[in-house]
């Protein structure tokens, strides 16, 4: 075991430290110009001031310290999963809410970063083509959130964990002769079987963390049918268990939802309201009207616009170039996030779907591409960096 990790967390570490040096350094330069220009625009000190913690961030750490009950309504589109890690590490003397969930967030990245190597890499036997995938994943236009207080860090565990528990690693007998051969195979056969259990368990914890987490499940169905012909009764029946498992989840938070404020669906709906994510609504609609947006100095609004192009670009290449299960992951991830009636928060959304990151990586094979993309990258990082803390653009 430790020695098939050496590779991914070496190949981890750059990355991972990189993206923070990014981060840290916008923030740095926002205090720099608050500092200067003093602007009036409301809000914007405040915005720097709390720095990591600011935006949806200090919605966890204040659900952390002090429960819902404070926020209302309101509070309820911050799934659990969060601020209840945090909430405990936060009981260990010394470490505040705000630093834990800061440490979680963190350590989730991180661990995220090293799942992804080995899922790129044991899908296509590629290390360079994994190492290409952590880099852009580390340093995508909204990755600035994987540094802050969000729960895209610990979903990203939690999806790509499920992953790798349904797309084992292949695997055969290389022994001859007798019944010893024939154990063997059978042995290897079932050690590359899905491990239902463990997606059922990633799964139900996902749907905690993130509503999107939920869409995990149409991953588990995909792979069920195409395992089933080959599935015992039990090894069928701990499937069906992990499809309706993120359901559950999504479920057992509704269930506490209507217990607290009479409304089942409130985590949901409150996402839904127009000052959230919005209603559903034609996506080719919002797309004009966000377009619209430079010619109103609606900058923050107008730059969603190419991210959605390309991230259709690469789930095409997903489509034909990966297997199923990414496909429709990261293609559900895509439509709930074009599907409201604003694009904020898209290239948060996209962050989630994580195989977009790995189809990035077949496209620059080429390592003068390659490298003109490490090159673009971390100052797109660093912009929408510096525009979230400046409270110009919504992460």
């Amino acid at each position: 075991m430790i020695a098939r990790l050496r590779q991914p967390v070496g190949e981890a570490v750059l990355p991972f430290l990189a993206a923070r040096a990014v981060v840290l350094g916008a923030l740095g330069l926002a205090h720099f110009v608050v500092d200067r220009t003093h602007p009036s625009t409301a809000g914007v000190g405040a915005r720097v001031h709390e720095g990591l913690l600011g935006w949806d961030a200090g919605y966890y750490e204040t659900i952390a310290r002090v429960g819902y009950h404070p926020l209302g309504r309101e509070g309820l589109r911050f799934f659990p999963a969060l601020p209840a890690l945090t909430h405990a590490l936060a009981w260990l003397p010394g470490v505040d809410d705000g630093a834990a969930l800061l440490v979680i967030s963190n350590v989730a990245a991180f661990v995220a970063t090293v799942l992804l190597f080995a899922l790129a890499r044991r899908e296509t036997g590629d290390p360079a083509l994994a190492r290409r995938a952590i880099w852009f994943l580390s340093l995508s236009p909204a990755a600035f959130v994987l540094v802050m207080g969000y729960a895209e860090s610990v979903l990203l565990c939690l999806s790509l964990g499920c992953f790798l528990a349904l797309r084992p690693a292949t695997g055969g007998a290389h022994a001859s002769g007798g019944a010893h051969a024939a154990a063997s195979a059978h042995a290897a056969a079932s050690a590359t079987r899905p491990n239902f259990a463990l997606a059922a368990l990633l799964g139900f914890a996902a749907a905690l963390t993130r509503p999107i987490g939920v869409l995990l499940a149409l991953v588990v169905a995909v792979e069920l049918v195409r395992w089933w012909i080959r599935l015992g009764r039990p090894q069928r029946l701990a499937g069906l268990v992990a499809v309706g498992a993120p359901l559950l989840g999504l479920a057992g938070f509704g269930i506490w939802a209507h217990h607290e404020v009479g409304d089942f669906w409130a985590p949901l709906g409150v996402q839904l309201e127009s000052s959230h994510h919005g209603g559903l609504s034609d996506p080719f609609v919002t797309l004009v009207h966000d377009a619209r947006g430079v010619f109103h100095h609606h900058v923050g609004t107008a730059l969603h616009v190419p991210w959605v192009i390309v991230a259709v670009v690469l789930l095409i290449v997903c489509w034909r170039r990966l297997p199923a299960p990414y496909t429709v992951f990261a293609g559900a991830i895509l439509a709930v996030a074009v599907a409201g009636t604003n694009l904020d928060s898209f290239e948060r959304y996209a962050l989630s779907a994580f195989p977009l990151a790995m189809a990035a990586a077949i496209l620059c094979r080429r390592v003068r591409t390659e490298q003109v993309v490490l090159v673009l990258l971390p100052a797109v990082l660093a912009g929408y960096a510096l525009l979230a803390f400046l409270n110009i653009s919504v992460p």
